[in-house]
């Protein structure tokens, strides 16, 4: 496997329990802390999957994932949320 998959997620922790794994069942990985610099490394080097936090500093989550999707080139990137947010509207707006 040589997929490459991108994890934004601000918490250190959280980022490197997620990359292990992945790195574990193959993937290569690159990590991100915040939304902004994530989003530029995205459109110049396209991975296969994002593992998107939506809290993040400089650049949410939301704001990142409606980005993407909104341009022709990196709408059909696969996300995961990865998210504490667990209320109804929560979930509707990510969808």
């Amino acid at each position: 496997m040589n997929e490459k998959i991108f994890i934004v997620d601000d918490e250190e922790h959280i980022r490197e329990l997620v990359k292990y794994n992945l790195q574990m069942a193959g993937f290569r990985v690159e990590e991100f802390s915040d939304g902004k610099t994530a989003l530029g490394v995205i459109t110049s080097d396209k991975p296969e999957l994002i593992v998107l936090d939506l809290m993040l500093p400089v650049m949410d989550g939301l704001d990142v994932c409606r980005i993407l999707k909104s341009q022709r080139e990196t709408s059909g990137i696969p996300i995961i949320m990865l998210t504490a947010k667990s209320e109804e509207i929560d979930k509707v707006i990510g969808l």
